[in-house]
């Protein structure tokens, strides 16, 4: 009993710098702050903005300043979002699109918009079929890179006032209707056929052209067979000139009764002859062609 009323007088003498002390632990707890590292708090004053909070420890006005939003600045993905959209030559197609950003400046993005989320896919669809509005269905399946730089550049300039960063934005996929794609299809099977058509033509060309380079080659060649053959003839004539300008009408003799022989012996090397027919002045051929060949 005597503690108890030990505690109670010291409670009693005392209560007012309890109370005190409380109040000090319970303005230091309501003015600290720690921020993690994927936010930022965004603190009002009265109603108003007062400052963000970055991460990590931060101080703030007891029972003034309070933290009305936690906002993460952690990358988001909207989810795949598909349009309709018309070419310039009237062609209705289907584009899948996904867009990646994150909140840079909490404080726009908090009083500035309401719905981010539908906000970014309503700009983002809008940008989409302007783009395409303006390309050709060739020109959008071959010019994907390029359609969606365009996309992103425009969706970041009309994204900046919400304080909010694009990081990305891809076009997934580009479908058509059924009657396209048959369409389509056929137009692909008729030029491939006309594809393989002009190869066959052009592989016959080369052949005719081969052909007749070959034929002018081997023309080119017997002429100039022919050419040597000729050289050969007017210099073996020559040759016969000059004896039978030397030696008088017996060199011209001899050579017509060597030919002779030549000849008879290369009737008489073939092979399947048993029997050589010669002429009835063959034997005085050789008899003038041996006499000749003493007398010399």
């Amino acid at each position: 009993m005597q503690s108890e009323d030990l505690i109670a007088e010291f409670i009693g003498q005392n209560v007012l710098f309890l109370l005190l002390a409380v109040f000090i632990v319970v303005c230091i707890l309501a003015g600290v702050r720690i921020v993690p590292q994927s936010q930022k708090f965004v603190v009002e004053r009265l109603g108003r903005l007062r400052s963000v909070l970055g991460p990590g420890i931060n101080f703030i006005v007891p029972f003034l300043d309070r933290v009305r939003h936690k906002v993460s600045i952690l990358e988001r993905q909207l989810p795949a979002m598909t349009q309709d959209a018309i070419t310039s030559d009237n062609v209705l197609v289907q584009v899948e699109t996904s867009v990646f950003y994150r909140i840079i400046e909490p404080e726009k993005t908090v009083y500035r918009i309401r719905d981010v989320d539908g906000a970014i896919s309503t700009t983002v669809a809008g940008i989409v079929r302007s783009e395409i509005g303006r390309m050709e269905l060739d020109q959008v399946q071959a010019n994907r890179a390029t359609l969606i730089d365009a996309v992103r550049e425009q969706v970041a300039q009309q994204v900046d006032d919400w304080g909010i960063e694009v990081t990305r934005a891809e076009i997934l996929d580009v479908n058509l209707d059924a009657a396209t794609r048959a369409a389509m299809l056929q137009q692909l099977n008729a030029e491939r056929a006309r594809r393989a058509q002009v190869t066959e033509a052009e592989g016959t060309k080369r052949a005719v052209e081969l052909q007749a380079e070959g034929e002018l080659y081997a023309a080119k060649q017997e002429a100039e067979a022919r050419r040597v053959r000729a050289d050969a003839e007017a210099y073996a004539t020559q040759v016969v000139a000059v004896a039978i300008a030397e030696n008088g009408l017996e060199a011209a003799q001899y050579q017509v009764a060597l030919k002779q022989v030549e000849a008879f012996q290369a009737v008489a090397s073939k092979q399947g002859n048993q029997t050589i027919v010669l002429p009835a002045n063959a034997v005085e051929a050789f008899g003038d062609a041996f006499k000749m060949l003493k007398g010399r």
